[in-house]
């Protein structure tokens, strides 16, 4: 049996037309009623729900502090129901001073603290009232100013905007996220905002170039410098979008380093916290120690000590910037709800435009409502005017008819509130002297209203009033900017290799191609223990911070730090283990040198090229391809060179042939074969009969020591000269007893 459901009379739609109405009534009110600030008085519903519920319970500057749990409660249950702890916090944000430029609220207890905001008190031990600052925005509110809404559940009213007598939304900032869009206005400061409405108000026409003359950029609370260059500030409030970078100020006692103040919201213990991980991870060397001298006379004071006073301040302060909180970037997003009740990205002429066009209404709203209480008061002294000039048939009206209020209005043609005014005033304000008193105030008035419809016939002098409002308000209220705007260079995280201490250090080459590193460079790399079977191959002198390069026989380049290297207490490591070598392939030469330096690369056949250190370098573990060597060949070991205009290069071969030739001759190149150095006969050469066995370079100062068994001929450059020959040429024979050449050596 199937159960029948009957519809009719309940109201259907498709789900996709409801879950859409749904989700955008919910985004919209997120984004009108939750998330993002009125430009009138730069707050949210909570934060306005805040300052409105307390100025009802009498919290001024001058009162009581009252438990905030008392405001708290009343905030919820008379215009805000929703949780207690995310409108304490609310409150709570809007009393730290660290938070905001200008407090509205005043608090009494633990409001939280620069290294955790959020640690305050429950709201049942903290005390509070509202701030000075508060004045601006409250100042107004029973004059007529603002429309008034009905509270949430209809029992109530509350003013659906407060009447901010200054741009509060640039001078707080706030942050909020809704639902598809967000807002990020920061803080500026309040006399810098007051002197650029002045300038809009004297001249609507003015240039944001004319508005930025007043205000230089943000003003955070803090000391930390805004490092954003000019051009990228005046491209935020151009567009109403960007970011601002904000860097901490440090200062030199005594060698160590002390920071005197964090970017916005920046915790001074986190920021110990990530130097004190990279000193862990050996990554700051060059940092011995770091202390927290914080205080209540020096809210901020974070010591680092230099391991000595070679350390490079500058070169450090800079990694520290772009590696931890010391350096801050803060996206700004002016996206704020309009007059218009829509929300809108503004840039900041608009902002101040739309917000002097919410003051002039609402200093209008303010003389008409003064002006309606003017002419209601003129209306009844009026009326009591008639009373006095005729006092006696008033007393006679109230003594003897059965309707005196409408005889009075029937006789003295007077209104009804005239006549209630002339029932309700007392016999003790029947003397003589109450009608001076009366004509007095009379006068007062009317001159009050006339100056009300002068000010309200007047754009000009509407104007005039609200720059005068601004320039006291201005007066009582603003302070000197507090972050400076500095001109800085970019930071730049130190490299492994910077963070490297520079020793000296000696890299050892294995025949089998295990490697080793020794401190210092006073080392008899020949006589090192290897293991069996092992011997000797190259060596390189250099620092620890610099790199290491390994050329193997097949003309590939390999890179390592050197630092990395194993200590040569002990036979090294392969390696194999950290590079890719192909099969056949063994490591024939290490090398170490200033990224400038030049080397010469030569094969076997005779073909050589010149080449910068730097062009060796790879990060591949497979290295990359550095010299050609064709068939047959052979590398032979890499070559300082130490002056290229007048270096030669001497190339002995195997049949005891050498040739001198310039080495400005041979071309410089990144990779390659190269060009022919020493000819050799084809024939010979493709033979394996005779093949290049050495080459050396020679400076003006060396010589050539040419060792053949126990023999052995020393030449200097000036006694090469018959071997020179142009390069690509055949050498010449070394004297008979010298051909069979088994070693040879360039000495100073």
């Amino acid at each position: 049996m199937t159960d029948e459901f009957d519809f009719e009379g309940v109201e259907q739609e498709p789900l996709h037309v409801f879950t859409e109405k749904a989700y955008l009534d919910y985004s919209m009110y997120v984004i009108l009623d939750r998330a993002l600030p009125h430009i009138g008085d730069g707050l949210k519903p909570v934060q306005r729900r805040i300052i409105y519920a307390m100025s009802e319970l009498g919290l001024s500057a001058s009162s009581k502090h009252k438990k905030s749990a008392r405001t708290v409660g009343d905030v919820l249950g008379k215009f805000h129901p929703h949780g207690d702890s995310a409108c304490y916090e609310a409150m709570v944000l809007m009393a730290q001073d660290f938070s905001y430029r200008y407090p509205l609220i005043d608090g009494q207890g633990n409001f939280g603290s620069p290294d955790d905001p959020k640690s305050f008190a429950a709201m049942r031990y903290t005390e509070s009232r509202l701030s000075e600052f508060a004045k601006v925005l409250l100042q107004e509110l029973g004059q007529g100013t603002v429309d008034w809404i009905a509270n949430f559940d209809g029992t109530m009213q509350e003013p659906s905007l407060l009447p901010a007598r200054l741009p509060h939304i640039l001078l707080n900032g706030t942050t909020g996220i809704a639902v598809g869009m967000a807002t990020d206005l920061p803080p500026h400061n309040l006399r810098e905002v007051a002197e650029a409405c002045i300038q809009l108000l004297e001249n609507s026409r003015s240039s944001l170039d004319d508005l930025l003359r007043h205000i230089n950029g943000p003003d955070y609370p803090t000391d930390a410098e805004i490092i954003t260059p000019s051009a990228e500030l005046q491209s935020i409030y151009e567009t109403g979008n960007g970011s601002i970078r904000m860097r901490a100020v440090y200062e030199r006692e005594d060698g160590d380093i002390i920071i005197t103040a964090l970017p916005h919201q920046v915790s001074g213990a986190r920021v110990l916290e990530q130097i004190a991980q990279q000193m862990l991870a050996k990554k700051l060397p060059m940092v011995d120690d770091l202390r927290d001298e914080s205080d209540h006379e020096n809210p901020t004071r974070l010591v680092i000590v230099p391991r000595s006073n070679r350390v490079d301040v500058e070169t450090l302060m800079s990694h520290l910037f772009a590696t931890t909180d010391l350096e801050k970037t803060y996206r700004v997003n002016m996206n704020v709800i309009g007059t218009n009740g829509r929300p809108q990205v503004k840039n900041l002429k608009q902002m101040l435009q739309e917000w002097i066009a919410f003051r002039i209404d609402t200093v209008r709203r303010r003389l008409n409502w003064r002006l309606d209480k003017v002419d209601k008061r003129l209306h009844v002294l009026e009326g009591l005017l008639i009373a006095f000039l005729n006092l006696d048939e008033v007393i006679r009206i109230v003594r003897y008819e059965d309707d005196p209020k409408a005889e009075l209005i029937r006789t003295f043609k007077i209104s009804e509130i005239q006549a209630e005014a002339i029932l309700e005033t007392k016999l003790r304000n029947l003397a003589k002297l109450e009608e001076m008193k009366i004509r007095e105030e009379q006068q007062k008035l009317s001159e009050e209203k006339k100056q009300l419809e002068k000010l309200l016939g007047s754009d000009r002098r509407i104007k005039t009033l609200i720059k005068n409002e601004i320039r006291e308000d201005a007066e009582t209220y603003g302070d000197a900017r507090r972050s400076p705007i500095t001109s800085r260079q970019a930071a730049r995280a130190l490299d492994e290799t910077d963070l490297i201490p520079s020793e000296a250090l000696t890299v050892v080459l294995s025949s089998k191609g295990w490697v080793r590193a020794a401190k210092g460079h006073e080392i008899d790399a020949k006589g090192l223990n290897f293991k069996s079977g092992d011997d000797f191959r190259d060596m390189a002198l250099g620092k620890s911070n610099q790199s290491v390069v390994f050329i193997d026989s097949n003309g590939r380049s390999y890179t390592l730090p050197a630092y990395s290297l194993p200590s040569a207490r002990g036979q090294g490591e392969p390696l194999t283990g950290r590079l890719k070598l192909a099969a056949g392939a063994e490591f024939i030469s290490c090398l170490m040198a200033a990224d400038d330096d030049l080397y010469l690369l030569s094969t076997s056949h005779g073909y050589g090229f010149v080449c910068r250190f730097e062009d060796m370098l790879t990060r591949s573990k497979n290295g990359k391809a550095l010299i050609s060597i064709s068939g047959g060949a052979r590398l032979l070991p890499p070559r300082a060179i130490q002056n290229l205009d007048v270096d030669n290069i001497a190339s002995i071969t195997s049949e005891g042939y050498i040739g001198v030739v310039d080495l400005k001759s041979v071309p410089h190149l990144s990779k390659g074969k190269g060009n022919k150095i020493l000819g050799i006969p084809p024939k010979r050469l493709k033979s394996g009969e005779e093949q290049v066995s050495f080459t050396m370079c020679l400076s003006e100062k060396q010589k050539l020591v040419v060792h053949s068994g126990k023999k052995y001929k020393s030449m200097n450059l000036r006694e090469l000269e018959e071997y020179r020959v142009e390069r690509g040429k055949r050498g010449r024979k070394l004297p008979r007893g010298y051909q069979n050449v088994s070693l040879v050596e360039v000495v100073d």
